[in-house]
């Protein structure tokens, strides 16, 4: 039997010390932990917004006046959540199977050479027509049907197109909506009543019908008949392969961070239709689709938990929405 602790050693080391040295040490852990998150989340928005999304989202968030939806709206809902990543990444190959729409891509978008650039574009106006005022939204389509009206080329057989050409930006919409909303089914934090999905097809059609389309889907199911309507004009053009292979193979980052970005494309790749993955020559066999759904899940987890740690800088934003 050890012999007893002497009373004075005991009096020497109070009973608190240990209980207030875990709390210190768990008030740190959770320091680098919140450090670590905003990182992430900071590291994402700069990828996707641009190095200067920390100034530009309050004016987009918190500048005043009258929207077009509300953080209740469906498409609100839908384009503020993580899963929208994934989607991003199947609506950039869904899109690509349309040779007029890969052409225009491939001669005018600069995706190569500027494929961040690109992708800030796409994320401010989705961003501003979703989230910011109805006069920032206004003008913002303004700025994008000028552009639209100025790109023209042909396709590699030859065929005539122009961006400003209702029908093509009718598929460019669907393609868009589908994956997004398929996304947000797969990996969205709440999940949308068949009332409310309906409502996101409706919403989103109509800033897409202020870039000059029409005929746009009014629902789900007429949002799946349009997308299989188009099947006939559909191809993979020796530029589709090209585009899908620096997207998914080869993006635009360093070496140590695509894994990660891997797995957002996993996650993009299994929500497309499956017709959509074959004709891009992507596995469609069991199981390899759930194990891409299981990756996107991860990955949009990792997301929303990195975007998360931006929340503060979005509260200004939030109350000037909803003052």
């Amino acid at each position: 039997m050890p012999p007893p602790r002497p009373a004075g050693l005991r009096a020497a080391v109070p009973s608190t010390v240990p209980g207030r040295l875990a709390q210190t040490v768990a008030g740190r852990a959770r320091d680098l932990a919140g450090q670590a998150q905003h990182a992430v989340g900071a590291a994402l928005r700069e990828r996707v917004a641009g190095p200067d999304a920390a100034e530009r989202g309050p004016a987009i968030w918190g500048t005043p006046g009258e929207r077009w939806f509300t953080p209740d709206d469906p498409i609100w809902r839908v384009q503020e959540d993580a899963s929208m990543y994934a989607g991003g990444v199947a609506a950039l190959l869904l899109q690509m199977l349309h040779p007029l729409a890969m052409a225009g891509v491939a001669g005018h978008s600069g995706y190569r050479s500027d494929p961040w650039g690109r992708l800030q574009r796409t994320a401010d106006y989705l961003a501003i027509t979703t989230f910011g005022t109805a006069q920032a939204g206004e003008a913002t389509i303004a700025r994008v049907r000028d552009i639209h009206s100025r790109v023209r080329g042909k396709d590699h057989r030859g065929r005539p197109y122009r961006a400003d050409d209702p029908d093509l930006l009718r598929w460019v919409h669907v393609a868009e909506c589908y994956s997004f909303l398929a996304a947000h089914r797969a990996y969205g934090r709440d999940r949308l009543s068949p009332e409310d999905a309906d409502r996101y097809v409706v919403q989103s059609g109509s800033v897409s019908q202020r870039l000059g389309t029409h005929g746009l889907p009014q629902s789900v199911a007429e949002l799946t008949a349009q997308l299989d309507a188009f099947r006939p004009d559909l191809e993979v053009t020796p530029a589709a392969i090209e585009a899908a292979r620096f997207l998914l193979v080869e993006p635009p980052l360093a070496v140590p961070l695509r894994p990660g970005y891997w797995f957002i494309a996993a996650g993009g790749v299994a929500v497309l239709p499956p017709w959509a993955r074959r004709m891009l020559r992507l596995p469609d066999r069991a199981p390899l689709p759930r194990l891409a759904a299981g990756a996107g899940q991860l990955a949009t987890r990792t997301v929303r938990w990195g975007i998360a740690g931006l929340r503060e800088d979005r509260t200004a934003g939030h109350r000037a929405v909803n003052s």
